[in-house]
């Protein structure tokens, strides 16, 4: 059976492997599964050849456990740590939808390309995850069970059954062994290395990729679908958020610029702009309210929902509410941070925010949403997730920041 398939649960808990040694092949197998690399003795159907603790069954692990190497109620030594390494239950991603072939793949929209999925292709057997895990992210399960047909009944004799799994495991700045240049894999890979697909068409041709520096006139933005990175002539990268019609596009800086006050955001989005971007960025800036009425948000953590693995506040009334960016005649063409309702609207698959750990971006950054309580606002946290309560009297600090947005016009 492929993927995970319980519908309406949360993604399974997994106990991290012991094993961190790069070029070591043996896996974390644990209860009748059997690591092939174990030695020959890891056919005996009990013990030779678990490498992991656990009985390999699903739900066995739950959050908020841990494992000392070397303790537990066999006192076994895992192989690839030294005894009393711990670790603790981490989660498997949420997947977008159940595994697709390569063909199911390249008839999605293409702004639906790239998300937390598995796309297989059953010419070759590689299975691809179909965007780049963030530190401490795992995919979700590519198969979930290997269930027999009823002719395996009326085989005569002994026998089991073995999946061999072999993986590759890269950073988005090298390639796979072989890897394909062209054809629908080669697009594939391109479209999770630039974190979206770019349409096609009659447009011009595909920009140039995520992690090349360019200037402004070798991209085509509105090819660009919500997600898709690109970097400018200073080496500084972007991810573009949204085209807003008539030629104008909202962009965000992808990494967060640390030790940036909530107070002293606005001061420095006008350094930034007109100190630290390229010329050419510069001049395609379009203005936006000189003042936002941004309304104010309470922090209640139980006016929130799920939408899929993200979670996003429900209590947004009034001026808040409505506090979206637009393009305003006359207006400051300037940089600035985003609304939490702008943050809200862009958030989800197939979105310019399509998951907790691209929204995140590791470090916590500040919204513009001031909350009910004096002196209090918003900030999406390093995970992704919202805080509504953070002092904004503060001491600038390197854990927390800003991502300038944009909008600009070509």
């Amino acid at each position: 059976t492929f993927g995970w398939t319980r519908q309406g649960e949360h993604a399974p808990w997994y106990l991290p492997t012991f094993n961190h040694v790069e070029n070591d092949l043996m896996t974390a197998a644990a209860g009748h599964a059997r690591d092939y690399i174990a030695g020959t003795g890891a056919t005996d159907g009990e013990t030779d050849g678990a490498t992991h603790p656990g009985t390999g069954e699903d739900a066995y692990w739950q959050e908020g456990e841990s494992y000392t190497n070397g303790q537990g109620p066999t006192s076994t030594v895992w192989p690839g740590a030294l005894e009393g390494v711990e670790r603790t239950t981490a989660q498997n991603l949420a997947q977008d939808r159940a595994p697709l072939t390569l063909q199911q793949w390249s008839a999605l929209p293409n702004e639906h390309k790239i998300g937390d999925f598995w796309v297989i292709d059953h010419e070759t057997g590689w299975a691809y995850w179909a965007s780049q895990l963030q530190e401490g992210e795992s995919s979700s399960y590519l198969l979930d069970a290997a269930v027999m047909t009823e002719a395996a009944h009326d085989i005569r004799g002994s026998y089991y059954y073995a999946i061999h799994v072999d993986s590759q495991l890269i950073t988005p700045d090298r390639d796979f062994e072989n890897e394909p240049e062209s054809g629908e894999v080669g697009r594939l890979l391109r479209g999770i290395r630039n974190n979206a697909v770019d349409d096609n068409g009659e447009l011009p041709a595909e920009n140039p990729d995520a992690d090349e520096p360019s200037p402004i006139s070798a991209f085509n933005f509105e090819s660009m679908n919500p997600g898709r990175l690109f970097t400018t002539s200073d080496g500084q990268q972007f991810r573009y958020l949204e085209d807003m019609g008539e030629g104008n596009h909202l962009i965000i800086r992808n990494e967060v610029i640390p030790s940036v006050t909530w107070n002293g955001k606005d001061a420095y989005f006008n350094m930034w702009l007109a100190t630290e971007t390229p010329q050419d960025l510069q001049d395609i800036v379009q203005p936006v309210a000189n003042n936002f009425i941004t309304g104010n948000v309470a922090f209640d953590s139980s006016a929130f929902e799920w939408l899929g693995s993200m979670r996003n506040p429900t209590n947004l009334t009034g001026a808040a509410a409505i506090d979206f960016t637009a393009v305003v005649p006359g207006g400051a063409r300037r940089a600035f941070a985003l609304s939490l309702a702008d943050v809200i609207r862009f958030s989800g698959p197939g979105r310019g925010f399509p998951n907790n750990a691209e929204r995140g971006a590791g470090i916590h950054w500040w919204l513009r949403t001031p909350s009910t309580v004096e002196n209090r606002a918003w900030e999406t946290s390093s995970s992704g997730g919202f805080h509504g309560s953070i002092s904004t009297t503060g001491e600038a600090f390197s854990g927390r920041g800003v991502r300038p947005a944009l909008i600009i016009h070509q």
